[in-house]
């Protein structure tokens, strides 16, 4: 970039054809360079939100979450600043005069909350769905490192989705129970006729 410049102060007149392309050069570096910083900035985002959510899933756990615990467990990511909003709140309570003075911070949380909430609300927050074990066991094998957070295959994740979820975990444990009660009527059936055949 500072060759380009120097080029540039080198160049006789403004409108010249080798100022013009230095210029679209320069345009052109200056560009890629804010789509990498905006690609690692992304990746930082989610690897945090990924590394809060690995943090609270304990170590020895081994099977995915039911669609009731994953949906606590988005609930309480949900609630992560409360304390941080409270202790801002007892600080600016204190002395009239600082009642501004954590108010960036404040303003932050609440526009990220609030987005954040939007998203779970409606077409969903960018995370690896937890409760298919192929991405819980990808969650529990990554290294935490956010530039590896590209090769997880990552779901919108919503508050109907995991309704539908309940709903498809409910149906499942019903049939169970129905597959159970005709195996054990046909378990009593079979043991009364070996008895009448008995006797």
């Amino acid at each position: 970039m500072t060759n380009l410049r120097k080029e540039l102060q080198k160049c006789k007149h403004p409108n010249s054809r080798k100022t013009k392309a230095l210029s679209r050069k320069a345009r052109r570096q200056n560009n890629k360079h804010k789509a990498r910083m905006g690609h690692a900035i992304k990746s930082n985002i989610m690897g945090e939100k990924l590394c809060w959510f690995l943090d609270h899933i304990d170590e020895k756990r081994t099977e995915p979450f039911t669609p009731q615990e994953f949906e606590d467990l988005i609930v309480l990511y949900l609630k992560r600043f409360d304390e941080e909003l409270s202790q801002i709140a007892i600080k600016q309570s204190i002395s009239k005069n600082r009642a501004k003075r954590y108010a960036a911070r404040e303003d932050v949380i609440k526009i990220t909350l609030e987005k954040e909430r939007n998203e779970y609300q409606s077409g969903g927050m960018e995370l690896l769905n937890l409760c298919e074990p192929t991405k819980f066991k990808s969650l529990m094998e990554w290294n935490g490192n956010a530039l590896t957070v590209q090769h997880l295959k990552l779901d919108l994740v919503s508050h109907n989705m995991i309704q539908r979820l309940k709903n498809v975990a409910s149906e499942n444990i019903e049939h169970i129970m129905d597959a159970n009660v005709t195996k054990a009527t046909a378990v009593e059936c079979t043991t009364n006729t070996i008895q009448m055949d008995v006797r």
